[in-house]
């Protein structure tokens, strides 16, 4: 029986798309991948349709480094809008509570250094999240507002950046991966004594990837009536890896390490990288300036987790 032939040419790396308001990150994977014509398309961590900003698009081979851009740092920027709850926290939701206390600037500062660091953080009842196997937004939709339980986030910066007015705040955000804006905007106003929610998301970085290099989706759009886009404008798959501790191998190890082979860090010692967590952190495994692949270093070994 002969296999079907996959639609589309088969296209490695990434592309920094800056995601408009009102589509959904899958509708961007979609209209990308028809644009260029691809394979094999995915995004590197969601936004909401009211967000805009970086939206890393991984083609073929680069759909295999996703889970290294998601544990990377990202920043955001928000506005919160004081004194109106919304069902989904943000301003695509209706209207479920109001409030006349309006915090001075003091006040929203003294409240932020709970948010920072380790917390724990109750996700928006309109989030993907699963719940008895059920998508929350579907229950929610339906009137069936689940009840989520708090799960550990990571927030390393959180500064309140302008004031445009007593109603207004903006916000900017520097976090690990899983944490919800939406959450954190709802719960500030909260701890301040009053409600609110997000009329403006922003994403200014994932992981590697920043602002200054991802291209406005309209800017391929007019590509989109003819020829497939040019895949010049793609990153190279291991761009995806830049923030991840770079350990450099000889031609020896690095076969040793494609075949599988864990290496003692005993004959590494001299080589490990500073920041590289010698209990259980990644590296980038590089010989002769390639990227081998990448390997955990843990029980006193480093080990190979992804070969590329």
């Amino acid at each position: 029986m002969s296999r079907r032939k996959p639609k589309g040419r088969p296209l490695d790396g990434w592309l920094i798309v800056d995601k408009p308001p009102g589509m959904t990150s899958t509708d961007v994977v979609n209209r990308v991948k028809r644009i260029f014509d691809a394979q094999k398309a995915g995004h590197g961590g969601t936004l909401d349709p009211l967000a805009t900003g970086v939206l890393p698009i991984a083609f073929g081979a680069a759909t295999k480094t996703v889970p290294y851009v998601m544990d990377g740092t990202k920043i955001y920027r928000f506005t919160l809008k004081l004194g109106e709850a919304r069902d989904t926290d943000d301003a695509d939701g209706a209207v479920i509570e109001t409030s006349d206390v309006r915090p001075s600037d003091d006040q929203l500062r003294a409240a932020l250094p709970a948010f920072r660091g380790d917390i724990m953080q109750i996700p928006p009842i309109f989030s993907a999240i699963k719940v008895a196997g059920e998508r929350a937004y579907d229950m929610a939709r339906e009137g069936r507002a689940p009840v989520l339980e708090p799960r550990p986030a990571r927030v390393d910066r959180f500064e309140l950046i302008d004031r445009p007015d007593a109603d207004t705040a903006v916000f900017e955000v520097a976090s690990g991966k899983g944490v919800y804006m939406r959450s954190l905007a709802r719960d500030v106003a909260k701890a301040c004594g009053t409600v609110g929610h997000i009329t403006v998301l922003r994403r200014l970085r994932v992981g590697p990837f920043l602002e200054a290099a991802s291209i406005p989706l309209d800017k391929l759009r007019e590509a989109e009536d003819t020829a497939p886009a040019s895949p010049d404008l793609l990153l190279p798959v291991v761009t995806a890896l830049a923030d991840i501790p770079a350990l450099a191998l000889t031609e020896q190890e690095a076969a040793d390490l494609r075949h599988g082979q864990a290496i003692s860090l005993v004959a590494l010692m001299g080589r490990i990288p500073g920041n590289a967590d010698p209990s259980g952190g990644l590296v980038r495994a590089m010989a002769g300036g390639r990227v081998i692949g990448l390997a955990r270093l843990e029980d006193g070994l480093m080990k190979p987790e992804r070969v590329l």
